[in-house]
């Protein structure tokens, strides 16, 4: 009679057990953090980012987080809620994720990145039940990754004449990672001497680059965004009608401007690199 007993009472604990696993079994999401945009129309880069998110992790939950207050707030007032990183790991974690692999949209490591990727990362020690969190890279922060986006832009925008050339517009920041623009430039210029990268707030910035256009003879030029959505900097400091935009200086110099208003995130080539450095992050969970 005891053994009966004592087989059923073992019987009981390893069913509990099995119970317990099963029900401890790891919840997993996936954040997608960016600066963010107000702009309707530069969403559709963000779209297309997470229609390919979920191609590729289709049973996994998709969340958004936005790093500009300013945006979530002018958002907000039309009635859209964003949620910040730390928000929005607060909610996963209180909806029961216990891993979440975020990945960063930012362009380049600087110093939004890196704020970022500690919180991302130490989320795990204040938020009770979430077990582990990761971080993606930013779009250019390896050797290949620069390899492959500059291939990209030299397949992508073809110089046709000797007189023609095409200038990225990229943010710039006052953070040591803004040497990944110059040293993208060394990238471009090992396949083309007709490919550009300026900067709005950093180095190499317009005046630098319209010197090498003039010096090359340059009389065409194309100007396209290296940011992740064609939002404000490439609606008004790149292409606005203002005399201190990128195109009407470039007019001004006597250059003939062609703009192609579309944002990074919306080549399925370049998401491919921020899907890989997903693919990365998603595989230590």
């Amino acid at each position: 009679m005891k053994k009966r007993l004592l087989i059923g009472v073992i019987a009981l604990m390893i069913f509990s057990m099995g119970t317990n696993a099963q029900t401890n079994s790891p919840k997993k999401g996936i954040l997608l953090i960016t600066f963010g945009t107000s702009y309707p129309e530069a969403r559709k880069a963000f779209d297309n980012i997470e229609e390919e998110v979920k191609k590729n992790w289709p049973d996994i939950d998709v969340f958004w987080a936005y790093t500009s207050r300013f945006i979530r707030k002018k958002l907000a007032k039309q009635g859209i809620q964003i949620d910040s990183p730390s928000e929005a790991l607060a909610k996963m974690g209180e909806a029961g994720y216990t891993h979440i692999a975020a990945q960063s949209l930012h362009i380049i490591p600087g110093a939004e990145f890196h704020d970022v990727a500690h919180t991302v990362k130490g989320f795990s020690r204040v938020q009770k039940g979430l077990e582990k969190t990761t971080m993606g890279r930013p779009l250019v922060s390896k050797h290949e990754d620069l390899e492959r986006m500059a291939r990209f832009f030299t397949e992508q925008f073809p110089i046709a004449t000797d007189d023609e050339a095409v200038v990225l517009m990229g943010h710039g920041t006052h953070h040591e990672a803004n040497i990944y623009y110059p040293g993208f430039q060394y990238y471009l210029s090992d396949l083309s001497d007709r490919h550009y990268v300026a900067t709005v707030e950093g180095y190499p910035s317009l005046d630098n680059v319209i010197k090498q256009l003039k010096k090359e003879h340059i009389q065409k030029v194309t100007l396209t965004p290296f940011m992740s959505v064609a939002g404000d900097h490439a609606q008004n400091d790149m292409a606005g009608d203002e005399k201190d935009s990128w195109k009407s200086q470039l007019e001004a110099e006597g250059f003939e401007v062609n703009i192609v208003m579309k944002g990074l995130a919306e080549y399925d080539e370049v998401v491919d690199i921020w899907m890989d450095h997903l693919n990365e992050v998603f595989d230590e969970l």
